[in-house]
């Protein structure tokens, strides 16, 4: 009694050793994927997803920018802008339907001209003011007039469009001595950016917010920028972002940290040099840690089920198709080309597509002359050899996507995809006249043979076994002409070749 309740106490302490290993074993795995869970997501978070939104938000900005820049240079280059300026610019008119001519064709928001002779601003509307260097919104038109690049690009707000804030490309006008005549060009509105915002912020649940060289913020989506910033406001004003100003001034790009009530906030910033602003990409973690608890451990159990119940149902389907392709076997085991199972398969799909496409087919039914002879005369090894060569041969002769079926014996099928009777003609006379010059060497004697084909085209009423019929009535007439040739079908009357 004594031995059995030590074997029994044995035995629930080998479960209890047991469970409490499988148990650490568990919950170790489950802490390790929990961190390593938590790593990976913010890897991925800081890593992959702010610099990707950053990189396509920049990739949109740019595309948007690259029509307008190529609009403005052509303006800048146009013959009819340079000769008006030079000719005194006298017919105000022509200019004003210019620039509306431009900004219809291209769908533009904005185009404009400054002469710095006259200092005019011309607009599509008409002339807009005089510009004066006492007035700062003229302050751009002398920056370009002194700069040494052929053209920027400024985000201003546009005087002829209720002062809505706008991206102009501003490009140099010079005439055919390259004396400066003035600036041209087109502008963007803003709002096709902050629909882009809205669009990404929605889409991927961070905030998307362009901030200048000085820390303000200009620009953000439709609703607000981080934790309710609005346009205007400087980064010090907003919690946990006071330390990032002084950064900004470099210019500096990067991935940087911050928390705001409790909260660990992820930040990619860019700097977009065509604009001077910072490019502001930012998510916090939120609930994603708490989720990340509450569903890890469900997690690692509903992968190990159904991991198990997916492997047991493939190790079944696998099995069931390998038991489906054994019994379809339809390769020809001495030749390696389709038997008549595989043909069937394959021809009913040729049959469909040239229907299907309206292109022509053409049956080749071939047969080894005095093949009987041979195997009587040097065995059926040496049937099988000449056997194995023809069909290489014939592969070698044909595309890939021609169709060649060992019908049985020693008769083959070929189907030409796309191929209409004339060319089919000479392809079979091709391969006769080939396999009549191929030799066959086999235990010191050069074997040959010679094949007679017969060739029918489909029809547009014909099934697979009609189109074979009528070719295998050309092959009965190529062996009753005295074999080695080609006989044809046309239409039900046999021509030879």
């Amino acid at each position: 009694m004594l031995l059995k309740e030590h074997s029994k106490n044995g035995q629930q302490l080998l479960v209890l050793m047991l469970v409490l290993l499988l148990g650490s074993g568990f919950l170790a795995t489950s802490l390790v994927s929990y961190q390593a869970s938590l790593k990976s997501i913010r890897n991925s978070i800081v890593n992959t997803e702010l610099p990707l939104t950053s990189d396509n938000v920049y990739s949109e900005i740019q595309k948007d920018l690259v029509r307008p820049i190529l609009i403005s240079s052509m303006m800048s280059r146009d013959t009819f802008v340079r000769d008006w300026v030079m000719k005194g610019e006298k017919d105000v008119e022509q200019m004003t339907r210019y620039l509306h001519e431009v900004q219809d064709h291209y769908g533009a928001f904005t185009s404009f001209f400054v002469s710095d002779r006259t200092l005019t601003y011309y607009q599509s509307k008409g002339v807009l003011k005089q510009v004066s260097r006492q007035e700062p919104r003229d302050v751009w038109y002398f920056r370009v007039r002194d700069m040494k690049e052929p053209y920027e690009i400024n985000v201003d707000v546009d005087l002829a469009n209720q002062d809505r804030l706008t991206i102009f490309i501003n490009y140099k006008v010079f005439d055919y001595e390259n004396r400066f005549l003035g600036a041209t060009g087109v502008g963007l509105a803003v709002d096709a950016v902050i629909k882009l915002i809205d669009d990404y912020q929605r889409r991927y649940d961070r905030s998307i917010y362009f901030v200048d060289t000085t820390g303000r913020i200009v620009l953000t989506g439709a609703q607000s920028g981080p934790i309710g910033a609005k346009v205007g406001q400087s980064l010090s004003e907003i919690p946990g972002l006071k330390d990032l100003q002084a950064k900004l001034k470099r210019p500096q790009s990067g991935k940087f940290e911050y928390h705001e009530q409790g909260r660990n906030h992820f930040l990619n910033v860019r700097y977009i040099p065509e604009l001077d602003w910072y490019l502001f990409v930012d998510k916090h973690e939120g609930g994603l840690l708490d989720s990340i608890r509450k569903t890890l451990y469900l997690n690692l159990l509903i992968c190990l089920v159904v991991t198990v119940v997916v492997l047991i149902l493939v190790n079944r389907q696998i099995r069931r198709y390998q038991t489906r392709i054994t019994d379809l076997a339809n390769a020809d085991s001495l030749t390696g080309l389709p038997n008549r199972r595989g043909f069937q398969l394959l021809a009913g799909q040729a049959l469909q597509e040239a229907r299907r496409d309206r292109k022509p087919l053409v049956a080749l039914l071939l047969d080894l002359d005095h093949f009987k002879m041979l195997n009587d005369t040097y065995g059926h090894q040496a049937g099988d050899l000449v056997l194995q060569g023809f069909s290489q041969n014939l592969r070698d002769s044909l595309r890939q996507s021609d169709i060649i079926c060992r019908w049985g014996g020693e008769e083959f099928i070929i189907l030409l995809k796309d191929t209409g009777n004339a060319n089919a003609r000479q392809l079979a006379e091709k391969i006769r006249k080939e396999i009549a010059s191929k030799r066959y060497p086999y235990k010191g004697v050069n074997l040959s043979v010679t094949t007679s084909i017969g060739l029918a085209e489909m029809h547009p009423d014909d099934s697979l076994d009609s189109l074979l019929s009528r070719a295998d009535k050309g092959l009965y007439r190529a062996k009753q002409s005295g074999r080695d040739c080609v006989c044809v079908e046309p239409s039900g009357n046999l021509d030879t070749l």
